[in-house]
């Protein structure tokens, strides 16, 4: 089978999934593919790509963002493929469905109407994700529509707290959400204390939510932020084995105290 030939395109990129596919002449990974096999593929692209994002921002190389970004491209290329061969829409198709609702989304862009300030944009956004609701047939007018419950576990409690929070069901303030936090511990620590696994369960995830409803009110990402607070901890965690290593000892062995002294030690740099 005859490969495209550089400089390569779109069109190149689509020739070759097709070539993947092909029943007689394909890859025998790609020809046993299917719609639920690659999702897992897709969300670990898409965090490959963050991850290129991050360190790029700190290398000032994006080399590797270039690399991911294909990797991420590739994964849209494999839907639009199983949909071309079940005769349901092509690629184009994809790309006229995105054309059309920016367009339509930004009518004081590609359009006449104008709007005084940032709030009246996302008023108007927000107004044309219901009428396009209204145009399928969806009915509900629930604030938590649109959030698809299969997104990892905090992003899922940070949109939905964010939604809740735009028709008023929220804290006055973050004190309010302290004091919840507050009530969320006070209630793990019973259900500890009654050795109840169950509910331990279910008060951590009350606990965790509350959390994610404080950075909200602190007005960061939730995400982000506990992201920076694990690969602090990484960080630290390696220094703590590089002492060890240092000293000749083996962390497995060390007693609770010396692994404190440790981690207290490489604290003081960090």
């Amino acid at each position: 089978m005859k490969a495209p030939q550089a400089p390569y395109s779109m069109q190149s990129l689509l020739d070759i999934m097709q070539s993947l596919r092909d029943p007689s002449e394909g890859c025998p990974w790609d020809q046993q593919q299917d719609w639920q096999s690659i999702v897992h593929h897709t969300i670990e692209e898409t965090y490959e790509v963050a991850e290129a994002i991050e360190l790029a921002l700190e290398s000032k190389n994006f080399s590797e963002v270039k690399l991911e970004l294909g990797d991420l491209l590739f994964q849209i290329v494999y839907y639009a493929q199983f949909a071309k061969e079940q005769g349901d829409f092509v690629f184009d198709d994809v790309i006229a469905g995105i054309c059309e609702k920016l367009i339509r989304r930004h009518p004081h862009v590609f359009g006449e109407q104008q709007f005084e300030n940032e709030a009246q944009i996302h008023e108007n956004w927000e107004a044309e994700k219901q009428r396009e609701r209204t145009a399928k047939g969806i009915t509900s007018n629930s604030a938590l529509d649109n959030i698809p419950t299969t997104m990892p576990a905090q992003l899922l409690a940070q949109k939905t707290g964010k939604a809740a929070a735009k028709v008023g069901f929220d804290w006055e303030s973050s004190q309010g959400v302290v004091e919840k936090l507050q009530e969320e511990l006070d209630e793990l620590k019973l259900a500890l204390a009654e050795n109840d696994a169950k509910a331990c369960q279910e008060e951590l995830g009350d606990l965790m939510l509350s959390c994610v409803s404080m950075a909200r009110h602190l007005k960061v990402d939730a995400d982000q932020t506990l992201r920076q607070a694990t690969l602090k901890f990484a960080k630290r965690f390696r220094s703590v084995e590089a002492l060890a290593f240092e000293q000749q000892q083996q962390l497995e062995q060390l007693d609770p105290e010396q692994l404190d002294a440790l981690w207290r030690k490489v604290k003081e740099s960090y």
